[in-house]
């Protein structure tokens, strides 16, 4: 059985929705009754952090930055605006 709370309801009995999602339920909130968010338990993920990296590339949610290294260079260089910020700060 799914578990839905309006905002409203979720806003009122939100210990409550805590008690499901800590029992392992799923908990969906809508908004004028399309679900909008899901509350659920928190899974822990095991391992080193290089081991989570690596399965997050095998999923092919991270991906290696592609083509050589280079350093960030400004979008413009207004001489004297880091004082005129610093002044108009005072």
């Amino acid at each position: 059985m799914d578990l839905v709370y309006s905002t409203y309801e979720a806003k009122a009995r939100f210990s409550e929705v805590l008690r499901h999602v800590r029992e392992g339920r799923t908990v969906t909130i809508s908004y004028r009754g399309e679900p909008v968010a899901e509350v659920r338990p928190f899974e822990q993920t095991p391992g080193t952090i290089e081991e989570r990296l690596k399965e997050l590339r095998r999923r092919g949610i991270l991906q290696p930055a592609h083509g050589p290294k280079q350093p960030f260079k400004p979008v413009a260089r207004l001489p004297g605006a880091l004082e005129r910020f610093l002044a108009e700060r005072e």
